[in-house]
């Protein structure tokens, strides 16, 4: 069924086109991807969908009875309620047939079973009961905690007071109450955002038994990925259409683009062919009249647009001065927090080597910011030292872009670091970085996100230091910027040792997993994907031991008990065979030794036939020796182990 047409949509600002004639369907249960670059018009084509903007163009046409849901990127819950009064909201339909049972179930109890107001009520009660359950009426304080505890509140939060919380808390309830009013459409803008990986992965797995539509722009391709069956993307004003997810919509892409190619391609060919044979007939006498029917059907001609390809993206490089030693970073048992009496994680240990790419993760709030400013210094270790090796060169990204002087320029900005660079290289450089032109004397002030981001990376380019620890630097890139920067980092020479839940940007970059817990630091070696399944296997492990673990204890209680006739009956029998075993030892002692006796009579000397019967006998002998021998330790082991 469809839910929702959006049909020719346009937004104008005066003259200039932001987007025209885009055309999107979402129908039940649609998993829908939105993508395209920083400034496309995403955001603000999703507020036209959820009836926020009112489009210059275009008609939005819903199915009257569906619901709708929207949240924009970074919206937090304002709120003086406490977090669990919040969440009941999302249910408040559903608390209100409650409260009216509750009535009911008084009011049957208090009525004669005779009268019509009996039946009546009894209607009623059915009917609410049937509406109900089948709003999860049984169930929704269970689903509440299921969602909070996917968001990482327990249940020491349920009390407190929303507006007492982190502006990251606030999002991360915006986003659970949202899920829990479960509206036929869900419109969601970049809900990843400031998620960790464990979150991440719990809230795909929502999505994917999502019982309504869904309409996402994410910039986490992972994600998109896992979540999303068909992708819709901005570019260049128009939108296009693909089946499948975000994988399978670059295949489709490139496929369509060497399709337009061929398409253009002949269609140039066939053009060229006409307009030469109307330059060369036209004025002939004998073949005029076919030289203006070529014409003709040159004017008639469809003609199509040359293939535009993938929009203008960055273009950058790290290099690098001169190579550091082959260690570069060493850590031991180091500890990060507040103060000694609020430690985050220890013991905390780091062996970073040359052309290591180590990404660093673990949950919101563990330190992994933390760690990494105590390693270039601008906070301390609560216990440790970071020890660095020779000729090491360190550059920092910070996601908050901290290091940016809000009263400069761009040009300013890299140009008053090095004030000895011509000004050609630095406009250069920065055109690299997609700055050109008047751009870059914008004030860093009134950049986005985006921008402000790639002046950042601008300037850890135009060091060239050989060690580069980045803190979430794929924050506020869109995903073509991405991938430039993940093959920039591919191709650097030098050692990587980063922050981000960008999993994608992970999985390429990274050769190394540390992982950070109130236990420290743990090393996996591979990629992400590696990661998650030794983590699996952990896991695993972990519930195999702790199943161990209560059969023992169980085991254990009974047997101190009485212990159970079985065991009883195996120590006897393992006590019989080492006894029977003792004394065929002992008895083909004796007889070795008898034997080996004999062979020295002189009767036995000169008969050659006796004495390789007895000799054949001793080895006999001592095989089964050697072999009753490995029967007793073994049976002594399982005797032990039972006892």
């Amino acid at each position: 069924m469809i839910l929702l047409q959006a049909n020719q949509i346009a937004r104008l600002f005066g003259a200039e086109v932001l987007f025209e004639n885009l055309q999107l369907e979402i129908s039940s249960r649609a998993r829908i991807g939105l993508v395209g670059r920083n400034g496309a018009g995403k955001s603000t084509f999703l507020k036209i969908i959820a009836g926020i903007e009112a489009p210059d163009a275009g008609t939005i046409a819903k199915n009257k009875t569906a619901t709708m849901g929207y949240l924009a990127q970074d919206t937090g819950l304002i709120s003086n309620a406490t977090v669990w009064e919040e969440m009941l909201d999302a249910f408040a339909a559903v608390r209100i047939i409650e409260k009216r049972m509750r009535e009911l179930e008084i009011a049957i109890s208090e009525s004669n079973p005779n009268t019509a107001n009996y039946q009546t009520i009894l209607k009623e009660y059915d009917r609410l009961q049937h509406d109900f359950s089948e709003k999860n009426g049984y169930g929704y304080e269970n689903e509440i905690r299921s969602v909070l505890h996917g968001f990482q509140f327990d249940a020491s939060f349920y009390d407190q007071k929303i507006a007492t919380l982190s502006g990251g808390q606030k999002t991360r309830l915006a986003l659970a109450k949202m899920l829990l009013q479960s509206p036929d459409i869900l419109i969601l803008d970049e809900p990843t955002n400031h998620l960790d990986i464990e979150t991440l992965a719990w809230l795909e797995g929502y999505l994917q038994n999502y019982s309504g539509a869904l309409l996402i722009v994410s910039h986490d391709r992972y994600f998109l990925d896992k979540v999303v069956t068909e992708i819709y993307e901005i570019s260049r004003r128009k939108m296009r259409h693909y089946k499948g997810n975000y994988s399978r919509y670059l295949d489709l892409k490139a496929e369509q683009l060497a399709s337009d190619w061929k398409a253009y391609e002949k269609q140039q060919t066939e053009i060229n062919k006409l307009e030469d044979f109307v330059a060369r007939n036209l004025v002939r006498a004998s073949t005029t009249k076919r030289a203006q029917s070529r014409r003709k059907q040159l004017e008639k001609m469809d003609r199509l647009d040359r293939p535009q390809g993938d929009e203008k993206s960055a273009h950058f490089l790290f290099d690098i001065e001169k190579p550091s030693g082959n260690i570069v970073l060493q850590v031991e048992d180091a500890a990060i927090g507040y103060s000694i009496e609020e430690i985050l994680s220890e013991p905390i240990n780091l062996d970073i080597r040359r052309k290591d790419a180590i990404a660093l993760v673990g949950p919101n709030g563990i330190g992994k910011s933390t760690l990494l400013k105590s390693l270039i210094g601008e906070l301390p270790f609560i216990r440790g030292e970071v020890t660095f090796g020779a000729n090491v060169a360190t550059g920092y990204y910070d996601q908050g872009q901290t290091n940016l002087h809000h009263n400069k320029t761009i040009l300013q900005e890299l140009w008053d670091e090095h004030p000895t660079t011509p000004e050609v290289e630095i406009r250069t450089a920065l055109g690299g970085f997609l700055f050109s032109g008047e751009d870059v004397d914008k004030p860093i002030a009134l950049l986005s996100g985006g921008e402000k981001a790639r002046v950042a990376l601008a300037k850890l380019a135009m060091n060239k230091e050989n060690f580069l620890i980045l803190d979430e630097p794929t924050n506020h890139l869109d995903i073509d910027n991405k991938e430039v920067l993940e093959n920039a980092l591919i191709d650097y020479e030098g050692t990587l040792f980063f922050v981000s839940h960008d999993r994608y940007f992970i999985n390429r970059i990274a050769t190394k997993v540390i992982e950070l817990s109130e236990n420290g630091s743990k090393l996996y070696l591979g990629d992400y994907d590696y990661y998650l399944e030794k983590k699996q296997e952990e896991a695993e492990i972990a519930a195999l031991l702790e199943e161990k673990t209560v059969i023992a204890t169980v085991s254990t209680g009974k047997q101190n008990f009485q212990q159970s006739k079985e065991q009883q009956k195996a120590l006897r029998n393992l006590q019989r065979k080492i006894e029977k075993i003792e004394e065929e030892l002992a008895t083909l002692d004796e007889e070795i030794t008898a034997a080996e006796t004999k062979m020295t009579e002189p009767l036995v000397l000169n008969d050659h036939v006796q004495l390789n019967e007895l000799n054949q006998f001793i080895e006999t002998a001592q095989q089964r020796q050697e072999h009753l021998m490995e029967e007793w330790e073994t049976l002594s082991l399982e005797l032990e182990e039972l006892t």
